[in-house]
């Protein structure tokens, strides 16, 4: 009688050779993880420690909003700081700073100055990414290190009145006892200092107003100040001398000009 044998055939399997091949598929997934995966996340976590300073920055000018327009005294904001670290740059420290210089031709043979002004800054700059986010005069500007250009992510409140022709510049001053900078989790305690300094000018019929951009040569941001005074404030195509950019007001000179410029001082405690 024939016997009918069931089992399988597993002539020439080995354990060895089954635990190297899962073995292997193990090391190569983690290979490429690693590879191709972490820096993903790396690049990832970089993007959102910008965005969320991006954001932090947004919070911190309307902190001056309240300090200058509101009247409130004192404001304290806590932030995290990831990937980088916050310093403020006094307006009178040795650290070179943009300068906003406003002008006319009414009196002869040479323009005399309304006001020049140094605004000082409160600056993230970004480790990983390369990034620089500055909060300056009133603007939350933003550039990168590696290459030209800048954007401006929240505008300053500068206004301008066709029917009274009258322009109204809102200037910021930064002051801090010392240089301070901070990495991680921080809390930026700032108050207005004095009272805020107004002049009100009005020059006569046929006055033109210029305003003159000096940028820093190490901290340009003249792209984002540009595209806000000729796209937002209508003003002149500028002319350029060295890193000078000379704008003309969008005031009216067949009708007489009031100019109302109004300085804050925002004192940085700590951060």
């Amino acid at each position: 009688m024939a016997r009918c044998d069931d089992r399988a055939n597993d002539k020439g399997v080995s354990e060895s050779i089954g635990f190297l091949l899962i073995f292997t598929i193990v090391i190569v997934g983690i290979g490429l993880v690693t590879l191709y995966g972490y820096p993903l996340l790396l690049k990832q976590q970089v993007s959102a420690d910008e965005k969320i300073m991006e954001k932090n920055m947004i919070v911190l000018q309307n902190d001056f909003k309240s300090l200058a327009y509101k009247t409130v005294p004192f404001k304290d904001t806590s932030l995290k700081i990831g990937g980088g670290s916050l310093t403020v740059y006094d307006s009178s420290s040795s650290v070179p700073s943009s300068t906003f210089t406003i002008r006319n031709n009414s009196a002869s043979p040479s323009p005399y100055y309304v006001t020049s002004f140094t605004p000082g800054e409160l600056r993230y700059e970004s480790v990983d990414s390369q990034t620089d986010i500055s909060l300056q005069n009133g603007a939350v500007v933003m550039r990168p290190r590696l290459s030209k250009g800048s954007i401006m992510l929240s505008e300053p409140r500068w206004f301008y009145d066709a029917q009274t022709n009258t322009m109204v510049v809102n200037l910021i001053n930064i002051t801090s006892p010392e240089l301070m900078s901070k990495e991680g989790i921080g809390t930026v305690k700032m108050s207005l200092v004095g009272e805020p300094e107004y002049n009100e000018y009005s020059e006569p019929a046929s006055t033109l107003l210029y305003l003159d951009y000096t940028s820093d040569n190490t901290q340009d941001y003249s792209v984002a100040w540009d595209n806000y005074f000729t796209n937002t404030l209508k003003m002149s195509t500028p002319t350029v001398v060295g890193s000078t950019r000379t704008y003309t007001l969008p005031t009216d000179n067949l009708r007489s000009v009031t100019l109302v410029v109004k300085k804050f001082n925002i004192e940085i405690r700590s951060i």
